[in-house]
């Protein structure tokens, strides 16, 4: 099955609204929110795939799998400087970001594809709560965790701001896993909206 659109075309998003950028006081204000989010299973709040650079479209569902991450997604075509031969880095097939930390850095779910993630969700994805090889069903797709970093960086700084990019990279931000967590996809499957997402 191919995955299906919502608004059934891609929308460029490189919208940057100073006045939406959260202050390192506001983000440390939302951390107890944060850090009280379900650790072993939660639910699917957003799908997102990027058909193109900058472009997001928002899914209804999507099928999983290991050539395309999100099928009719750009992973596969993102080279990496991570990544053995500077071709699309394995362990970054998937990535998925706390719906929670979504809300605090970016604010209304509507801006949340800004980000750049495929998956938002409610669930504590914590360095502690998951470290690197924990698994995940989504759907009926599982993936794993992987010891990949994922950060900020200069768009994130421009659509949400320095103190934002500063706060998810380092400290509690980053031990919170805040801007998000990279996964590799261990069995393919379809993903909707409101789906459990559950630790193995």
């Amino acid at each position: 099955m191919n995955a299906s659109a919502e608004t059934g075309t891609a929308t460029k998003h490189e919208d940057v609204n100073e006045t939406l950028h959260r202050s390192t006081s506001e983000l440390e204000a939302a951390l107890p929110h944060i850090r009280e989010a379900p650790a072993d299973g939660g639910t699917i709040e957003l799908i997102v795939r990027r058909p193109a650079v900058d472009a997001r479209e928002v899914l209804s569902e999507a099928r999983i799998s290991a050539d395309e991450g999100i099928e009719g997604d750009t992973w596969n075509q993102r080279g990496s400087p991570s990544s053995a031969d500077g071709g699309p880095h394995p362990d970054a097939q998937i990535t998925i970001m706390s719906a929670r930390a979504a809300a605090a850095v970016i604010g209304p779910v509507e801006r949340w594809p800004l980000a750049g993630d495929q998956f938002y969700a409610d669930l504590d994805i914590s360095h502690e709560t998951l470290p690197a090889g924990a698994q995940l069903s989504l759907g009926d797709a599982v993936v794993e965790v992987t010891a990949k970093p994922h950060r900020g960086c200069a768009k994130f700084a421009a659509r949400f701001g320095r103190d934002a990019l500063r706060f998810v990279n380092t400290g509690e931000g980053r031990d919170l896993r805040m801007r998000g967590v990279n996964c590799r996809v261990i069995e393919p499957g379809t993903v909707r909206a409101g789906d459990p997402i559950t630790r193995l």
